[in-house]
């Protein structure tokens, strides 16, 4: 029976994946099909969509709409400009400045917006046809744009880390906020490092150097952008406010900020209230599908049984780290983050507690291998939104995108395998 409820949970996942249905539909419609195994139909039926409506109904998933909306207001608030000319200021003159300004701001605005894509499409069509001017090749900027967009989505705010602690059981949103900072900006630095090297030996051209007040009227005018970061994470870790009242002040000062910046305006504001809307119940409707999929998998003892299994295959730390990091890596590719962080944290977290891996650390390690996954081809989203804004094809972006893959890759093997990493800094704040 357990084995037969893992059978048709997979195989009608991926069957109506692979015919168009959309993922949040497969995941509810594959988990009612399991169901039906154990349950009348009426019962599975009622139990499905009561399980949909409960995983919703979580005062912690309020912020995730709340910081959609602030990540709307910062992209159309002037903020990506801003960001990369401080950017520009401080390493323009460095092998491959462009490319590594792009990496900077990519991070720095895909934190502050909280969305991977919105950082992907603001700097793939600000600097893309700068970069293109310059020289660099269309298909190298677009790589470079695609891999650093994603480590928005390590370093906080991240809904991503709001949706796991959620899925884990209540790890602390504060602590993973944290640990974030540290391997994401060391993912970002093998970043550099790669695009450094690739444009040093392409012979790419070097900027200008920027006069200190250059560097200081540049700082002046994003700091108030920069701000942000430091009152959401102040406010949390000083408890201040939660996780959730953060996202409701970020929207009050974006909109302020925005307002100040004189690049929103009030006729602006219904389409950005709507793109937000669209988005977070595009991103509440897939948490809500997931949700009923965990307690299928709960039920039927799905987790319980892999995580014995993988236990049963090797006791090794080491081993089962590096199983479960492929695995993920493979997940990443075919499945978007949300449902990915909901289903697989149940399974997997109860194995790497009892290898001794503190839950915060294996936090980051999801979502950093799930951030991979997102620039990976075939179906990576970032991936698309990064070629589409290039306009260039996958299949030429392969090749300088390879060696800023194998450096994430690097960076998560880090991260992995060296716990203080991630964990310094959360302890130096009492978690």
């Amino acid at each position: 029976m357990e084995a037969l409820t893992i059978f048709i949970l997979a195989v009608s996942f991926f069957l109506l994946i692979g015919v168009g249905m959309p993922v949040a539909w497969s995941i509810a419609i594959s988990s009612l099909l399991t169901l039906l195994i154990s349950l009348p139909s009426l019962a599975a039926l009622t139990t499905i969509a009561q399980r949909m409506g409960t995983g919703l109904d979580s005062f912690t998933l309020l912020a995730i709409p709340f910081f959609i909306l602030s990540g709307q207001l910062m992209t159309h608030g002037g903020i990506a400009q801003r960001l990369i000319r401080f950017a520009k200021s401080l390493i323009g003159t460095l092998p491959g400045g462009l490319a590594l300004i792009n990496i900077i701001s990519a991070m720095m605005m895909g934190a502050i917006a909280g969305s991977a894509m919105a950082s992907a499409s603001a700097m793939g069509g600000i600097l893309g046809p700068e970069m293109e001017k310059e020289g660099y090749d269309k298909e190298y900027g677009a790589a470079v744009n695609i891999t650093s967009s994603t480590m928005g989505l390590v370093i906080p705010p991240s809904n991503v880390l709001i949706v796991y602690s959620l899925a884990s059981g209540g790890v602390s949103i504060a602590a993973l906020f944290l640990a974030g900072y540290i391997p994401g900006i060391l993912t970002c630095l093998f970043l550099m490092l790669v695009a450094s090297i690739w444009a040093k030996n392409k012979g790419y051209p070097i900027s200008g150097r920027s006069s200190i007040r250059e560097v200081f009227s540049s700082f002046i005018s994003a700091f108030p952008s920069l701000l942000l970061l430091f009152i959401i994470i102040g406010g949390i870790v000083a408890g201040f406010f939660t996780a959730t009242e953060a996202s409701a002040i970020a929207v009050l000062y974006t909109l302020i900020l925005g307002f100040l910046y004189k690049e929103i305006k009030f006729k602006d504001l219904s389409k950005i209230f709507l793109d937000s809307s669209k988005t977070s119940a595009i991103v509440l409707l897939l948490i809500a599908c997931s949700m009923s999929m965990s307690w299928v998998m709960s039920y039927e003892n799905i987790p319980q049984n892999l995580s014995d299994f993988l236990i049963g295959i090797s006791e090794n730390k080491i081993v089962i780290l590096l199983m479960i990091n492929l695995i993920l890596l493979f997940v990443g590719i075919f499945m978007d983050m949300t449902p990915a962080v909901l289903i697989f944290t149940p399974i997997f977290l109860p194995v790497v507690k009892s290898i001794g891996i503190d839950p915060i650390q294996f936090g980051i390690i999801m979502v950093l291998n799930l951030c991979i996954g997102l620039c990976t081809p075939p179906v990576g989203s970032v991936l698309f939104v990064g070629v589409g804004i290039a306009k260039t094809s996958i299949e030429k972006v392969i090749k300088p995108l390879f060696p800023l893959f194998i450096a994430m890759i690097f960076a998560l093997g880090l991260i992995t395998y060296f716990p203080q990493i991630t964990l310094w800094l959360p302890g130096k704040f009492g978690f």
